[in-house]
């Protein structure tokens, strides 16, 4: 059983919790933006199995998972991470864009470096 165990595509990433409703699952296969081994899916009702690895947009991340064990049921998150391993890549910490406001301790350090501090 555990070598023949397939699913929906819809249905796995529902229970896995990757997306909030299984119509919105289904949307994203149909709309093509989910890879199952590297191949293009665009069929919800595709079966996927245990060593299946998954390609697809979460937000403004690439997430790539490969599945583990088929679920049963949209359970908590600790049963659902069980379902996957996190195979995505970790993004790199962004250097500050230098468009922040500079905070009040900061205003008071240029303030002292002009000259104009309070008199």
């Amino acid at each position: 059983m555990a070598g023949d165990a397939r699913i929906r595509l819809d249905k796995w990433l529902f229970f896995a919790r990757f997306f909030k409703t299984r119509s919105r699952a289904a949307r994203q296969v149909g709309a093509g933006h989910v890879r199952v081994n590297s191949d293009k899916v665009l069929k919800p009702a595709h079966a996927v199995g245990p060593g299946d690895v998954l390609t697809f947009a979460q937000g403004r991340v690439i997430r790539v998972v490969r599945i583990v064990a088929m679920g049963e049921r949209r359970g908590p998150a600790t049963e659902a991470q069980a379902l996957y391993e996190d195979l995505t890549p970790k993004a790199e910490p962004r250097a500050p864009s230098g468009g922040e406001r500079p905070t009040k301790r900061d205003r008071r350090a240029i303030d002292a470096l002009r000259g104009s501090g309070d008199m």
